[in-house]
């Protein structure tokens, strides 16, 4: 039985205007579907659409034209508050740059997402230790992002995008601030992920972070000018 789609972009647009005049078409009516447990990449050179497609696939924009369903729900022109709500809901993020907060430790920083939602924390408690040791940060909890290495740092990001057990990951370049090594580690542990049915949708200008999805899309003029199949997803 085929999956079913967690992500349908049906003839997205979007125009941003410069200086009050000059008008740029970042997407030129892309289409995309994603479906349940997949593993995709996304790339492209500067200039593409990449970036966009990111901001709106994790609802931190809106198209200006065109539809995205997400977990069938079409979010597209969603007010404000209830995008914000999808984005705490139903997408986990991974950046480059980890974004966590300073001034909170590993337990607090995986938290993060919980609080917003209004949960109760110490009734989530259990769970935010849970997924600290499935990154093996359970000896860090009370440690801040200053006293971790970049590796550690990425891995309390991976086990906050997993806290509020999401429709999908959106990881940005996620090995991007790391070396090689540590990358790696970051690496396979997005593919345990996915090996454990999470969908996964990987933003990267790496060839051969790209080569660990399933497939790859290949952005262009604000278009998907193509598309690799590394290996099929077996349903």
């Amino acid at each position: 039985m085929e999956r079913k789609a967690i992500i349908q972009i049906e003839g997205i647009e979007k125009k941003y205007v410069l200086g009050g005049e000059i008008e740029v078409l970042a997407l030129r009516g892309a289409d995309v579907t994603i479906r349940e447990g997949e593993y995709v990449a996304i790339m492209g050179p500067s200039g593409s659409g990449k970036s966009t497609m990111l901001n709106i696939l994790g609802c931190l924009d809106r198209p200006t034209a065109g539809r995205y369903y997400l977990g069938g729900d079409d979010v597209s022109k969603m007010p404000d508050d209830e995008l914000s709500e999808v984005r705490g809901k139903r997408i986990g993020f991974i950046f480059q740059s980890y974004n966590l907060i300073a001034q909170l430790t590993v337990i607090e920083n995986i938290q993060v997402p919980l609080f917003y939602q209004g949960k109760d924390l110490a009734e989530t408690y259990d769970r935010c230790v849970e997924l600290a040791s499935l990154v093996g940060l359970s000896e860090r909890l009370e440690h801040r992002p200053n006293q971790l290495s970049g590796g550690q740092q990425q891995r309390v990001a991976i086990a906050r995008s997993l806290v509020n057990d999401p429709l999908m990951i959106l990881a940005d370049e996620p090995t991007g601030n790391l070396d090689s090594a540590t990358g790696l580690e970051v690496l396979d542990m997005i593919d345990r992920l996915n090996a454990d049915g999470k969908t996964i949708v990987l933003v990267t200008h790496d060839d051969y972070v790209a080569e660990r999805a399933h497939r790859v899309l290949h952005m262009k003029d604000g278009l998907i000018d193509r598309e690799v199949v590394n290996r099929p997803e077996t349903n």
